[in-house]
Formats: structure tokens, sequence, C-alpha cells
């Protein structure tokens, strides 16, 4: 009997529309672990995912049957139908078309959930727009400035 053997890591980044500020400190902890467990749900493997006022990071290992954008499109829906329907917010919540993906080798694996666990102080010294377009030239990602995000704030 054949076996499929893997090891795939990924980041993914993703904001709120708009990248309004409105994932709030009360909720942010569950939002977190709905967000895990809906990867998790697909097959992968979640590590950490947490994030800031205005964007997410997941970071799991990747099922090799799944697509990133699949488990992402799966992840993003179910969760702002968990926030809508927890109602937190007094309108509509969405993210933002989209998302980013980055690869790492399992030697990062410390570092990438250490950074991604230290958020909070992160944003305190760098924008998200920054660090995104930091994530974007260090993994060579071309991309044009005009459609990082479609909707400016």
């Amino acid at each position: 009997m054949s076996n499929t053997y893997h090891q795939i890591y990924i980041q993914t980044v993703f904001a709120v529309k708009y990248r309004k500020a409105l994932i709030q400190k009360d909720w942010k902890p569950n939002l977190c672990g709905v967000i895990g467990n809906l990867i998790n749900e697909t097959g992968c493997k979640t590590l950490i995912v947490n994030g800031v006022e205005d964007h997410i990071h997941c970071f799991f290992s990747l099922n090799p049957s799944l697509s990133v954008s699949d488990v992402m499109k799966s992840a993003k829906a179910k969760s702002s139908k968990w926030i809508n329907d927890s109602r937190f917010l007094s309108h509509r919540f969405e993210w933002q078309r989209g998302f980013g993906a980055f690869s790492y080798s399992k030697t990062a694996i410390h570092n990438v959930y250490r950074y991604i666990q230290n958020q909070e102080a992160h944003h305190k010294k760098q924008s998200f727009l920054d660090e995104y377009r930091q994530l974007l030239k260090h993994f060579e990602v071309e991309y044009e400035e005009a459609y990082i995000f479609h909707e400016p704030i």
C-alpha cells in the first residue's frame, strides 16, 4: 500500500475588509481558536493563529490533498459567519478578499511561531501594510502596490 508523506508548513495572512480595526481584544482569543479549529477540520494541522485588530496570521501544516485557497476559503467564510452570529459588532463583519501565503521549512517553525505569537508587540513598531510588503519582498513575490488590497481605507 502506498502512502503520501509530506511536510508543508504555510503561513497565511489576511485582513479585515478595508483593513478596519474591528477585531476586539475580548473576543480575539476565541476567534483565533475558531479559525484554528476550522483549519483543522479541513485535514490540516494548525500550529498557531494570532493577529491584531485588523488582520490575522495562521500557521499550519498543509494537507497535500488540499489547496491553500480551499483552506482559507473555508476558514474565512466560516469565521466571519461565527463573528456575525455572535453579534460582536453592530454591523456585518467581512474579511478582505484574498490572502498572502508563505511556505517555510521545518527549521523555521519555532521562529515563525514566535513571530505570530508576538503580533501585538510587533505591531507597536510596524504597521500591517509595512509588515505585508516586507513579507512579499522577503519571499520575492511580485506585486503591484495598487493591488495589495482591493479597497483602500
